[in-house]
């Protein structure tokens, strides 16, 4: 049998790090394999922190598994591609060793340090214009100004920013690097021109711009596989190691997001939504991140924070399997009878409200059913997502079709939900791990670009995306109507509620 060439993409998430063996030549995958791990318990409200050992432990428990269902052999493996949850600040000291635990992109206790850095850059307007982004809680920049102001003895012992990809892409291959599209998530850095923002950096510190990597484009391999992590994994030395990126530029990759026209949302533990753009869309009221791909474009994108963490919850607390959850929810009808899910369990950043809890409105002894708190959480979820997609279509990104990937896409209830709120057909991919299916076709860019080959991603992803036709869904006139109404209630909620949720944060700490 002729021997394979193989590549290995990695998606390291909030929960678990998974890994596909993907066939170069058809695109199919051959294996899969996780690794689980943890936040760190205990730690104040708004707090979300991991130790970065875990995700190596992680990425190496599922690259072997993946290795070993794919049967393959060292010698077929020749690109690996890693893609990560984006924002998380990884500090190393001057020998490369991690200081502390990882901040993640979910950590809302840099509030005060984000208002410290706009008031430095002049205000909010000046702010997007220094960026092209506001500076948000989730981001990088406010967690290492907390980490100056709280923790200056470990502030000291700084020598090197890295973000959570970037971090498996120096384990991987010994070299600090970093690629524009998840620079472009750190509100450090100016999307318009692709460099360090001075002015960011000299908000936070004067020392800063030595701290962190040069940022290359995204065609550029981050190195090469070294020896002690190829033993770790069974492979060999010298693989290619792409560029990598932030798990949503990861996922636009592998939902064939790499051209203008194409909409992706992901639903897991957060929500995403994005589009491809050929030049940067920066939002004047900063709602929309204005990032960069990792294709060397823009990848216009909105956030919300809680997606299937809330739906989990009521899972779990009414005692239901998903199949059980799925059936109470599709009993009640589109509207929920008028029960509204504020969805802001743990703040959100789209819109922005970082004390914001969750709310249910319009519980009465009709709607306290696990089947209306079901429906209302999976409607509550999915309108905050439109309430970033409406925003997307003002600044002219508008969607016909929606590709949704993540646990929520799973569900059929919860796609035509989608559809019906989203009023935009909602498909989904043939392979449903987005972000690490993207890796892989990343890696293979980059190694076909260093075999000398002059080939776009676009060639790449248009060869290897398959939608899955069986499972697209299209709006109903009638159910679409009705979430038009609870989509204003759900607006006005947000707005009038913000007061409160400050006042709450001081009661609760």
């Amino acid at each position: 049998m002729a021997q394979r060439t193989l590549l290995i993409g990695i998606d390291s998430g909030t929960q678990s790090t998974k890994a596909l063996v993907v066939d170069a030549a058809s695109g199919k995958v051959l294996g899969q394999g996780s690794g689980a791990h943890d936040l760190i318990a205990g730690l104040p409200a708004g707090a979300k922190e991991q130790h970065p050992s875990q995700w190596i432990t992680a990425t190496t428990r599922a690259i072997r598994a993946a290795l070993k269902e794919a049967k393959a052999t060292a010698a077929e493996v020749v690109a690996i591609g890693v893609s990560g949850q984006q924002h998380g600040f990884v500090p190393l000291d001057a020998q490369g060793e991690v200081i502390r635990p990882a901040k993640l992109w979910c950590d809302t206790v840099t509030a005060p340090e984000c208002e410290e850095i706009t008031a430095a850059l002049g205000g909010p307007k000046k702010a997007i214009q220094a960026l092209g982004n506001a500076v948000l809680p989730g981001f990088t920049a406010p967690k290492i100004l907390w980490l100056k102001k709280h923790e200056p003895e470990n502030f000291r012992r700084l020598a090197t920013v890295l973000l959570p990809h970037d971090y498996l892409n120096f384990w991987l291959t010994g070299e600090k690097t970093m690629e524009y599209g998840d620079a472009s998530g750190t509100a450090l850095f100016d999307v318009r021109r692709r460099r360090w923002s001075e002015a960011v950096l000299s908000a936070i510190d004067p020392g800063l711009a030595a701290m962190l990597p040069a940022v290359s484009p995204s065609d550029r391999a981050a190195g090469r596989l070294c020896a002690a992590t190829a033993k770790a994994l069974g492979l060999k030395p010298g693989v290619i190691v792409s560029a990598g990126g932030g798990d949503n530029m990861m996922g636009a990759i592998g939902t064939g997001n790499t051209r203008e026209g194409v909409v992706t949302a992901s639903f897991g533990t957060s929500g995403t939504i994005y589009a491809c753009a050929s030049k940067p869309v920066v939002d004047p009221k900063g709602e929309i991140a204005a990032f960069c791909d990792s294709a060397n474009q823009w990848l216009p994108l909105l956030c919300t924070m809680n997606v299937t963490v809330a739906t989990e919850m009521v899972r779990k607390d009414f005692g239901l399997d998903h199949a059980a959850f799925e059936k109470a929810a599709a009993k009640v009808a589109a509207g929920a009878d008028g029960l509204v899910l504020l969805p802001y369990l743990e703040g959100e950043r789209t819109p922005n409200v970082p004390e914001g809890t969750g709310v249910y409105f319009g519980v009465r002894p009709k709607t306290f059913t696990a089947g209306h708190f079901a429906r209302a959480t999976l409607e509550g979820v999915t309108l905050g997502m439109n309430y970033g997609l409406r925003r997307l279509a003002a600044l002219g990104v508008r969607a016909t079709q929606v590709r949704a990937t993540g646990g929520g896409a799973k569900s059929r209830l919860w796609r035509q939900i989608m559809a019906d709120v989203f009023s935009a057909e909602v498909v989904t991919l043939k392979v449903a791990e987005g972000a690490a299916f993207g890796a892989a076709l990343q890696a293979l860019w980059s190694w076909r670009l260093d075999r000398g080959e002059k080939v776009a991603l676009s060639e790449i992803t248009d060869r290897f995306v398959a939608l899955n036709r069986s499972e697209a869904v299209e709006p109903n006139p009638q159910s679409a109507a009705v979430y038009a109404e609870l989509q204003a209630l759900q607006d006005t909620l947000s707005k009038d509620l913000r007061p409160a949720f400050s006042a709450h944060r001081r009661i609760v700490g």
